[in-house]
Formats: C-alpha cells, sequence, structure tokens
C-alpha cells in the first residue's frame, strides 16, 4: 500500500512537474525576445469594421461600453456597431434606448435580437457576420471599456501582411486593486498576456483570440469555418482552426483594452469553470487536427502544452490527498531514497515563480510589491481545483452544459459594492463541502507533519489548507451576505404594502 501511495504521488508530481516546468521555456522565449519591441503603424487606410458588441443581461455595464465604442477615433462612414443583445431582462429596453439615443447623435449602430440564445456567445457572432458590413471586425465584450485609439492601434497591421487574420490587444484591469481577489486574478491574467500570448507570438507558437478586445479579419473568420458552438471557448476553436488553415495572428502588448475583474468568488468560479471546460473540449476536438497537419513539430508540441494544460487540476487534488499519508510513510523512514528524488520537482515551483515574476516585472514600476502576491496566488490556484477538476472531466467525458455568463456590475473603485445587485447568486454549489473537506483534511496533515517534524511537507499542505479554506471560505460568505441583501430590500418592499 505504501509504495502504491508513493507511485502513485510520483505520477501526480511528474504531471505537474511538466506542466510547471513549461514556465522555464516561456522564460527562456522572454529573455530571447524581451528587446522586440513593436513600434506604432500609421493609420493610412480606414476600411469598413464593424464593431460586434455580445451582450446577455448586462444592465449594469451597457451603457459605459456603447459610449466608449461610440467614441472609438475612426470615420464615422466607415464604422459599423451591432450590439448583439440576447438579454432577457430590462437589459433588453436599456440597450434600445442607448441605441436610439446614438442614432439620433449620428452613430451607424444597430440593436440585433434574436428569437433564442442558440449557440450562445458563438451563435451569436455568427449571426451578427450576416449582416456585418465591416471588412474586419473587433469584439468586446460587456465587462470592457474600448480606448478611443483601439483601432487605430490595430487596423495597420492587417495591411502590413495579408495573411494577418487576428490582432489581439493585452487586457487591462479596471478593479484589479479592489480587493485581494481581483489582485491576484490580475497577476494570472498578466502571466496569459504578458509571457504566454506575447511570447508565443514572438517564437511563432500559436497563440489565441481571447474572446473580446481583439480584431478579426472577416474573410479568416469566414475561410476557418465560422463560429461554432460545440465548444463553451468558441475563441479558442475559431483561433486554432484558422491558424492551421495557414492565418497568422499577430499580438500587441503595449496596446491595451482595459476590462472589469469578476469580484464576487462565484462569478469568477463560473467564468474559470467555462474556460477551464472548453479549452478541454477545444483540446479534444482539434488536437487530432493539430498532430495531422503539416506545421513544424516544434508547433505542434507546443501546441498540446497550450490546450491540454488545465489537465494539471485533477493532478493538484490528488497531491493534496496523497501528500497527508506521505508524512506517516516518510516518518517512517523506509522509502528516504523516493523523498530524496521528489525533491526535484520543487523545480517546478521556481518555473511558475520566474514566470509571473517576468510578468509583472515587465509592465509594472511597482513588481516587487506585487510579486509579494505569488504565495496568495498559488494557493488560490490549488483552491479553485476542485471548482477547474469537474470542468476537465466533464470536458475530458463530453458531458454537454450551458455557457453560463460571467455576471459584471460596474464595478471600478473600492468604493463600490456588488453585493446588492440583481446577477449576484444566491446558491452556491455541492462543490463548496468538498472544498470545506479537503481543507480540514490538509489542515490535519500540516497537524500531522509539525507533529512529526516533517517541516519540508507543511509549506505546501498549508497552501492547500488556505487555497480550499479560502475559496470555500468566500463562497459561502458571499452567497449569505448577499441572501441577506436580497432579504432586507424584499421586507422594504413589502412593509409599505402592509401599511
Amino acid at each position: 500500500m505504501e509504495q502504491f501511495i508513493l507511485i502513485s504521488y510520483i505520477i501526480c508530481l511528474s504531471i505537474l512537474f511538466i506542466f510547471g516546468a513549461h514556465g522555464f521555456v516561456m522564460v527562456y522565449h522572454y529573455y530571447r525576445h524581451r528587446n522586440e519591441v513593436e513600434g506604432d503603424l500609421p493609420l493610412n487606410e480606414t476600411p469598413m469594421v464593424t464593431i460586434q458588441l455580445p451582450l446577455y443581461n448586462e444592465m449594469y455595464v451597457v451603457r459605459r461600453l456603447i459610449d466608449a465604442s461610440c467614441v472609438i477615433e475612426y470615420p464615422n462612414d466607415k464604422l459599423e456597431i451591432q450590439v448583439l443583445d440576447d438579454s432577457t431582462d430590462e437589459t433588453v429596453d436599456l440597450v434600445a434606448s442607448i441605441v436610439r439615443e446614438k442614432q439620433a447623435q449620428g452613430y451607424n449602430i444597430h440593436h440585433v435580437r434574436r428569437s433564442n440564445r442558440q449557440g450562445f456567445k458563438a451563435g451569436a457572432l455568427k449571426e451578427g457576420l450576416t449582416t456585418a458590413k465591416g471588412e474586419f471586425v473587433a469584439i468586446f465584450d460587456a465587462d470592457f471599456i474600448p480606448k478611443p485609439e483601439f483601432l487605430r492601434k490595430t487596423i495597420p497591421y492587417f495591411f502590413q501582411d495579408e495573411k494577418i487574420g487576428m490582432v489581439q490587444t493585452r487586457w487591462e484591469h479596471l478593479n484589479g486593486d479592489y480587493s485581494l481577489m481581483t489582485r491576484t486574478q490580475a497577476m494570472a491574467l498578466d502571466g496569459h498576456f504578458v509571457i504566454e500570448q506575447n511570447i508565443r507570438n514572438k517564437a511563432g507558437y500559436f497563440i489565441n483570440f481571447n474572446g473580446t478586445g481583439g480584431v478579426w479579419r472577416k474573410a479568416t473568420i469566414i475561410d476557418a469555418g465560422n463560429w461554432q458552438a460545440d465548444t463553451l471557448t468558441e475563441d479558442l476553436d475559431l483561433s486554432y482552426r484558422s491558424q492551421l488553415r495557414g492565418w497568422k495572428f499577430k499580438f500587441l502588448r503595449d496596446v491595451t483594452s482595459p476590462a472589469e475583474l469578476p469580484a464576487e468568488i462565484n462569478a469568477l468560479k463560473s467564468q474559470q469553470f467555462r474556460w477551464t471546460k472548453g479549452a478541454i473540449e477545444t483540446a479534444r476536438k482539434l488536437l487530432p487536427m493539430v498532430w495531422k497537419s503539416n506545421i513544424p513539430f516544434r508547433i505542434k508540441f507546443h501546441s498540446t502544452f497550450h490546450l491540454t494544460n488545465n489537465i494539471v487540476f485533477p493532478f493538484i487534488i490528488l497531491a493534496s490527498i496523497l501528500n497527508v499519508p506521505l508524512t506517516f510513510i516518510k516518518h517512517g523512514g523506509q522509502f528516504n531514497a523516493y523523498f530524496d528524488f521528489m525533491s526535484v520537482f520543487v523545480l517546478a515551483f521556481i518555473g511558475s515563480f520566474l514566470f509571473y515574476l517576468y510578468s509583472q516585472k515587465d509592465i509594472y514600476t511597482d513588481w516587487r510589491k506585487r510579486i509579494m502576491l505569488f504565495p496568495v496566488f498559488m494557493a488560490g490556484s490549488m483552491g479553485f481545483a476542485v471548482n477547474n477538476s469537474k470542468a476537465v472531466l466533464e470536458g475530458l467525458f463530453k458531458r454537454k452544459s450551458e455557457f453560463v455568463r460571467t455576471p459584471k456590475y460596474g464595478i471600478e473603485g473600492k468604493k463600490q459594492s456588488w453585493n446588492d445587485k440583481k446577477y449576484v447568486p444566491i446558491k452556491f454549489s455541492w462543490m463548496v463541502i468538498v472544498e470545506v473537506v479537503l481543507a480540514l483534511y490538509c489542515f490535519f496533515g500540516v497537524l500531522s507533519s509539525l507533529y512529526y517534524l516533517e517541516i519540508a511537507a507543511v509549506p505546501f499542505q498549508l497552501l492547500f489548507t488556505a487555497g480550499y479554506g479560502f475559496v470555500a471560505m468566500l463562497s459561502v460568505q458571499q452567497v449569505f451576505e448577499a441572501r441577506r441583501i436580497k432579504m432586507a430590500q424584499l421586507n422594504l418592499v413589502v412593509e409599505p404594502l402592509a401599511v
């Protein structure tokens, strides 16, 4: 039994090591390409552009999105805005009112409604494309505020190379300093954009459209088979299909699109679930095409890492579970050679640290302060393992689920609150119970390690305990706070009626 636990643990660590050590590969390419800086290109041509704004029940943010889209610096006669509104609440009337207002001011803007949500976001984008007049299509989700210079900074790249099919900008964070949760989210996204997207693009690997904050050549979308709704990450799916067709993508690190981060844990869970499951679905769908294509082996290999990196989450859970019995096994002293060998896996942790260190150092002057959050980020990543493992398993076993959008509340400053808003969930998932049980179990591991003086095991067990516990605590706390406010609001409505 002891050998079975040890072998299982080594397998888990090996998988985590392989994906964690990939951070060293990214850092290597970062050093190779860090001095390659893109200069601004002049906007010599102004082709017709359609801006698509896909919405679903976004009453708190739709005004700022449409306002920002209308003041983008581009000739008015060459710009069309489609508000692709699948809403089922007051957002419909609000959008209709705003669109009428903008039309009266001379903007070429349309309120596009469908009779159903077939295909969810992918379906809305595809239907909008049938009437889009633009040669190029920019897309912004409801939580974004496009900058006025967005098209002026992105469109010129399409004329630099006729094979460029998509230009993606880096996300900025409107509320990155709102809370500890948003600060750790910002770190995760900075790592993705500053290192992964930026360096993959410069090194010649495939990258992905991030669903928003980018511009497509309309011909690329059509040539690649259009938007498809058979995965929850229609953006990743179309990105790979396009690049397999020979289209090139361009990532602009220094052109940014500000966005609102989820300020509430259950909204973040739904977002992470969708991204994780969709990536697994896309990997299952497209990896056979990747390996059958005639692209270079190094791109096939790297694409496999890119599409499958979420597979680590079930192994994070297994590692956290196996950590506890390993404390007792190690104390027995019979397998010291195994444990000496396993110390090499700490290198994966170092690779991840360097990955996020350079992402912070690259864009922030206060990067030393920001990187201090790395242990919190690691604990949070471990804490999300239950939520994301469920997504991985559903993706692997082809269990279909609805596209659950991430609610946005218009949170930009620290003084704003989300818990009195309409879209806040008032139920929590059964997964919270699993998180609580795992937190208590890992805490038992901490106590056991301290008792047997296995001090080397304590830091990782503390990270697991803190991660599971923090995610579970926030999930419960924020739901109960939302329920309390909902009840208070109902009482305010009922009491005047009773009088």
